[in-house]
Formats: structure tokens, C-alpha cells, sequence
């Protein structure tokens, strides 16, 4: 196990490295430097003299890795660690962190093209259903979630699976963005800058996830096709299916699922607001 002092820290802040992990490996992983800044700028903010903890400030004591999963025996995936967040007075914060970044959600809703614009009449809304082995489960309904790949298209296990049941591409330009209309942003240096995302698990993970609603208006007939072929029924083997739910009744069908939650209350809100159609 090898340490060294977390680059442009004073005092410095030493950093103990699991044997499997390097420190430009450590470095380099976009979920720690995502994390690690977010969390110095928070704690720079208990400066401001209205901070709760202005008078008994914490601060980053160390960092000890502790273990860490490679993808494809290469390319840094999780990292478990433990932060030391303390103050003067020997007060702690709880510093176990599960770091794996972010990813995204998209709720996906197909409504007849022969039904009244801007109503929530047959709407129906496309869940996954695959295994979850860390919630214990092998058919989770959830929404589909994955990354925006280069070019800011949905892509993914979820995406390509919708892709070859529906035919369905989606575009980053019919993306709406809910969490970044819900959520403001910092307004100065004196505000925690979090990402505009829904965190499922901030009591162990910095997991984010940026939330996006795509809809669409399709002939009555291909939907009732779809329906009649998303039943979330897999066929033997098959690890990730699809389907269709109605849009009033997704709190219930997928509701094990946080973004679902999220997703929903987030279009509530929205639509309430007037801030989308």
C-alpha cells in the first residue's frame, strides 16, 4: 500500500492506496474528481460567516481506499473509501463513500398521435425490467437508465434494447432535461455545488442521476402493437425486456424504482408549473 498528499491541498491531505490501484489511476477517475470537488468546495463554504459550522469548521483530515472493481480488467469502475471529516473538537462525519459516478434516466412516453395534444390521455410509459443483483432482485422495474454518449444520444444496455423491440432512437435534441429545470443552480460561491441530478443514496454513494423525459405521439396502431408485444415477459435466457405502463400508474408498477419516483413527481411538478407541455 503506497500514500501521497492529494495535489493543491494545505495542510495537506494524505491519500492510502488500496495495492491493486495507483495514484494516476486514482486520479484520473472521473467519479473521484467529480467527488472530491464537490466536496472541498462545500467545505470551503463554512468560511462564509452564516455557515452552521462557521465556528467549529470541518474539515478533509485523509482518505484511505479500500477497495476497488476494474471493468473488463481494465478500466476503473467503483472505488469504496473512507473520507476523515472532522472538526477541532474531534466531531466526525460519517466518511464511508461508495464512489461510481453518474449516469442518466429517461422517461420515455408514447401517446396516440389521434388523441388531443398536450393532454395526459393514454399515455403509457416504457419501464425495463432486468436483474438487479445488488437489490436482491432478478426483474427489477425500473426506468431505463444508461449514459449520453458523445454525440448526447441515449446509449446503454436500456437504449439498445429499446432500439431493436421498438425501433426507437433517441436524440439528444427531444431530450428534456427535468432535473436541471427543477433544480436551480449555484447561484454564488457561497452555495454547494451540486450536480443538477437526483441523488438515490447520499448516505453511501455519490452516485447522480440526471433525469430526462423524451415523448412522443405514434400511430394509435403501432402502440397498441407494442403493447400487445412489451409485456415485460421474457423469453428463456433473456436478461433485459421491456414494458409499456400507463402513465398514471407508474408510481405503482415501478415504484421499488427511485427514478421512477423522481421522474414522476419531477413531471407532476413541471406540468403544474407550466414549465413543460
Amino acid at each position: 500500500m503506497s500514500t501521497f498528499s492529494l495535489p493543491n491541498t494545505q495542510p495537506e491531505i494524505p491519500v492510502h492506496l488500496c495495492h491493486d490501484l495507483s495514484k494516476d489511476q486514482l486520479l484520473s477517475f472521473p467519479a473521484f474528481k467529480t467527488w472530491i470537488s464537490t466536496l472541498q468546495h462545500s467545505l470551503s463554504t463554512q468560511q462564509n460567516a452564516s455557515h452552521t459550522f462557521h465556528s467549529t469548521p470541518y474539515r478533509l483530515r485523509k482518505i484511505e481506499i479500500q477497495s476497488v472493481d476494474f471493468f473488463g480488467g481494465k478500466r476503473l469502475g467503483f472505488v469504496k473509501l473512507q473520507a476523515e471529516v472532522s472538526n477541532d473538537c474531534g466531531e466526525k462525519l460519517p466518511g464511508a463513500v461508495f464512489l461510481r459516478g453518474g449516469s442518466v434516466g429517461m422517461m420515455l412516453i408514447l401517446q396516440p398521435d389521434d388523441v388531443p395534444e398536450h393532454t395526459e390521455n393514454e399515455k403509457q410509459v416504457i419501464l425495463t425490467l432486468q436483474p438487479r443483483i445488488p437489490a436482491g432482485s432478478l426483474s427489477l422495474a425500473e426506468l431505463p437508465a444508461g449514459m449520453l454518449d458523445d454525440s448526447g444520444t441515449f446509449s446503454g444496455a436500456a437504449a439498445k434494447e429499446i432500439a431493436e423491440e421498438t425501433g426507437l432512437e433517441i436524440p439528444a435534441d427531444d431530450l428534456v432535461n427535468l432535473t436541471e429545470l427543477a433544480l436551480p443552480a449555484a447561484s454564488d460561491e457561497n452555495d454547494e455545488q451540486l450536480q443538477r441530478a437526483v441523488y438515490p443514496s447520499p448516505g453511501g454513494c455519490d452516485e447522480y442521476i440526471p433525469l430526462f423525459l423524451w415523448q412522443k405521439r405514434v400511430p394509435r396502431e403501432q402502440l397498441r402493437e407494442w403493447q400487445g408485444k412489451l409485456t415485460g415477459l421474457r423469453e428463456h435466457g433473456e436478461k433485459i425486456t421491456l414494458m409499456l405502463c400507463p402513465l398514471d400508474q407508474v408510481w405503482k408498477y415501478g415504484g421499488r424504482d427511485g427514478k421512477v419516483l423522481a421522474a414522476y413527481a419531477l413531471f407532476c411538478g413541471l406540468r403544474r408549473d407550466g414549465k413543460i407541455k
